[in-house]
């Protein structure tokens, strides 16, 4: 599935406000249960999965953003800390179990 880069306007260098937006409620919702929560997902270039919550209202209803400050660490990393105005930074989430996904380089 196609995911973004998402960042909630402060663009900490710490990693904090970023995520990756899943580009559709569709996919949100057939790809992701609320009872599997945390999930993880692999990095390109990383050894161990990180954890992200999606038990939380604002994922289920109108937002679908995956939200970590590892993943802010990873997009800083990788020179995607910033990008223009409506253009992120596009990936892909590969869909593994409810529990895990993997993001490809």
């Amino acid at each position: 599935m196609k995911v973004t880069a998402w960042n909630n306007g402060s663009y900490s260098t710490t990693g904090a406000g970023y995520g990756f937006k899943i580009s559709c409620k569709e996919d949100r919702d057939k790809y992701f249960k609320r009872e599997f929560s945390p999930i993880c997902i692999v990095l390109p270039g990383q050894q161990n999965p990180i954890k992200v919550n999606i038990d939380k209202d604002s994922f289920w209803k109108n937002c679908r953003e995956l939200i970590c400050k590892e993943i802010g660490l990873w997009l800083i990393s990788q020179g995607h800390s910033k990008w223009t105005k409506n253009s992120p930074p596009v990936f892909e989430l590969e869909f593994k179990d409810f529990t895990s996904f993997k993001l490809l380089p």
